[in-house]
């Protein structure tokens, strides 16, 4: 949704504008019908919001109170109440305007208060904009406009034939106001109506909606680059009809347009649009001045209505465009970030390097780093077997249960060293070898949480230990990359990257509170997407932490300098402390319904302890006399009773490549491999068959079935099955396909 800016002279108001709490009833009911919600729901997102409560806390233990909406959907209240107000604030700031202008009247302030976008508000605030200096403006100011009204009422004196307009144009011929004849009078008078034509809200409406919905989007390559190879070729002579255009194509389009390689353009049938505003202007064809209306009509239609309909669907499409990107990034991190963790246990992590050789980085249990060495692979022979007793003392030494290896250059070759080392010591339970995307590993290690971190280790060290915990919790490691360096996107440096950040944001900030936070562990970056958190209170969290040692019950937050009561009430359902006294400390049943568990295990004469995880006595509950808590919040209580704590991830599973296959060389049409998907965009899925290069899955090849959206049947981190179709060496292309696949 764009903004607009304040009108030029008026005084600014806030982006953002909080309607007054008396508005809410009428904001509610406006919001239910137009997101098609219940009142009621609507309604107390409202004044849950406006109370200071988060999203996640809303969605959570607001139920309720909402009907169980869930967080699209309180997110879809929340932003669409931002818009109504700006939408309000806007309206005020025009009617104002136009008030100091003493040309308010009831019937405008009445269409101007039942606008329902933005864009209505503009098309009926247009005539009244102060305007810069145009042509109409030069004719009014050549004293013609009295001359403008006589033709765009059609008026002349009975009797007067069709020679009328020039005989009226005379009196209004003025050496001395630059109208030096009837023809110069008559077109400034022209001039004149075509701007009170364009200025018609009604017009202008039908305008872009033509073409919207009838216009074609012509791409031809500019002269500087017509007889050059471009990676737009493909564009090079394209045209189709703009409610076909995909979002990956308008996006590719607009990028070629900013380099200077194509030029886009939207077709229309003026001459159709010109008659319809013509008919806005007079019917009568008789009229001495229906041949000097035409004109008007036509000088319209092609200078003003239409480059402006055509500007706004242009900026429309590349709108749609640009969110339809933002939605896949913020789909692809959503399933980046809850991969399955392969859990609190210790890791080997490397950081593959041929000149400089393969970081390797010991981790206990919760990440912490416990020694690391460099091995080189490719110098000499002799560095080749210090490389592998290195390795092999590591392993030994801090035996642990995998080997995390970055699947950057060297990553292949490093994982055969890796398990050809283990295979050699024949140890009984030998560790698994992992293939982890580093993708913004290197953006880490050099940004300043990890120099927060790991002050006195070099660069490539921290970014083997981001590997490795990559490997252990990617949701814990993945938060302190900014998401934009993640990869998994569609034409992301194309898009407002104000927006991009902001949804990326929410897309984080819902996985981590959704998965749960362990409070005495968690880095000061995970912490601050926590509901209620932020930056500030996470760092205070941490150096409380730092000081006092581990937190011992959620209680005891409170004592954080700066986390009052309110924050409290947002957070702590999302905080987990595994080894608290108050064993629903560990669980996702918020603080304020420890009381009603505590009465559940006392009308059992069991324990809190007694009665978590224990499904038979759960089951014995008579849960109606505990209805006036509310059937939603029931349920979640004893669902996280039985299980409770429980990781909403699925279980880790190794992916396997065919150690057979180390280059692109290596690939021939036809065979069959396993793969793991890096990215999926509007187009098709990327998959990485192991060979340095991903292999594209087009949306054609996705399945046995027509896909329209490829997000539908594959996702970011899946194990899949594919079949080698072609492999272009010159371009460094695979093409790959799941027919007949898919099910397997």
């Amino acid at each position: 949704m764009s903004r607009t800016k304040p009108i030029r002279g008026e005084t600014s108001k806030s982006n953002s504008p909080k309607a007054a709490p008396g508005d809410d009833g009428q904001l509610a009911a406006r919001i239910g019908t137009e997101l098609e919600l219940p009142l009621a729901a609507v309604a107390a997102v409202l004044r849950l919001t406006r109370e200071g409560a988060t999203v996640p806390f809303i969605a959570r233990y607001r139920k309720e109170a909402t009907g169980a909406l869930d967080e699209v959907q309180i997110r879809r209240v929340c932003e669409h109440a931002s818009y109504l107000e700006e939408l309000t604030a806007r309206c005020d700031a025009i009617l104002d305007s136009v008030r100091n202008q003493g040309l308010l009247n009831a019937d405008l302030e009445r269409r101007l208060r039942s606008a329902t976008t933005k864009a209505e508000l503009e098309d009926l605030y247009l005539p009244f904009r102060p305007k810069r200096r145009t042509r109409a403006s030069v004719a009014r100011e050549r004293g013609l406009a009295p001359l403008a009204e006589q033709m765009w009422n059609a008026t002349a004196p009975r009797g007067e034939g069709q020679r009328w307009p020039e005989r009226a144009a005379e009196s209004f011929v003025a050496l001395d106001r630059d109208v030096p004849d009837v023809a110069t009078a008559l077109a400034g008078a022209r001039d004149i109506c075509a701007e009170r034509l364009a200025e018609h809200a009604d017009l202008r409406h039908h305008f872009r909606n033509v073409v919207g919905t009838r216009g074609i989007l012509k791409v031809t390559k500019t002269k500087a680059f017509k007889d050059k190879s471009t990676k737009f070729d493909a564009y090079a002579d394209y045209r189709e009809p703009l409610t076909r255009v995909a979002s990956h194509r308008a996006l590719a389009i607009a990028r070629g347009e900013a380099e200077g390689v194509l030029k886009v353009q939207i077709e229309t049938d003026a001459d159709q649009l010109a008659t319809v505003a013509l008919d806005r202007l007079t019917r009568d064809r008789s009229s001495p001045w229906f041949a000097q209306l035409r004109e008007v009509a036509r000088d319209a239609t092609h200078r003003l209505l239409l480059p402006a309909a055509q500007s706004a669907v242009r900026s429309g499409l590349d709108e749609r465009a640009e969110s339809a990107a933002i939605g896949v990034f913020a789909t692809n991190l959503r399933q980046l970030l809850l991969a399955p963790p392969f859990g609190g246990k210790p890791v080997l992590a490397i950081d593959p390097g041929q000149r400089t050789g393969c970081k390797c980085v010991a981790l206990d249990a919760t990440g912490r780093p416990l020694e690391h060495d460099t091995v080189y692979l490719v110098s000499s022979s002799s560095k080749l077997e210090e490389a592998k007793r290195t390795l092999a003392r590591l392993l030994k030494r801090h035996n642990p249960d995998a080997v995390a290896v970055g699947n950057g250059t060297h990553g292949r070759e490093t994982e055969r060293f890796v398990t050809e080392v283990i295979a050699g010591m024949r140890t009984p339970n030998p560790p698994c070898v992992v293939s982890v995307n580093e993708a913004g590993a290197s953006v880490y290690s050099a940004s300043e949480v990890a120099r927060r971190e790991f002050a006195d280790l070099d660069v490539t060290i921290r970014g083997a230990i981001s590997i490795g915990r990559r490997l252990q919790d990617p949701l814990a490691e993945l938060v302190k990359v900014e998401p934009k360096s993640i990869g998994v996107g569609q034409y992301q440096h194309d898009v407002d990257q104000r927006r991009l950040g902001e949804q990326l944001s929410v897309v984080v900030e819902s996985c981590v509170n959704e998965v749960g936070v362990e409070l005495n562990t968690a880095s000061a970056e995970l912490l601050s997407y926590v509901a209620g958190v932020g930056t500030k209170v996470a760092r205070s969290i941490v150096a409380h932490r730092n000081e006092h040692g581990a937190f011992s019950s959620r209680s005891a937050l409170l004592k954080v300098a700066g986390l009052g009561p309110k924050t409290f009430e947002q957070c702590a359902g999302f905080l987990r402390i595994r080894e608290a006294k108050n064993p629903l400390d560990a669980s996702g049943v918020h603080p304020e319904r420890y009381e009603l568990v505590s009465r559940m295990a006392k009308d059992e004469g069991a324990t809190i302890e007694q009665l978590i995880g224990n499904r038979a006595l759960l089951q014995r509950l008579d849960v109606d006399q505990y209805a006036d808590v509310g059937r939603f919040t029931l349920q979640d209580i004893l669902a996280e009773l039985e299980k409770p704590g429980r990781d909403p991830r699925s279980h880790f599973e190794r992916p396997t490549f065919d150690d057979a296959l180390r280059e692109l060389s290596d690939l021939k049409p036809g065979m069959q491999l396993e793969g793991l998907v890096t990215n999926v965009t509007a187009f098709g899925a990327f998959v990485d068959v192991g060979v340095h290069q991903d292999g594209l899955v087009h949306i054609s090849e996705l399945a046995d079935r027509f896909v329209k959206d490829p997000m539908t049947v594959v996702r970011v981190g899946e194990r899949v099955r594919v079949r080698v179709l072609q492999v272009d060496q010159a371009r460094n292309r695979i093409s790959l396909s799941r027919k007949g696949l898919a099910d397997t």
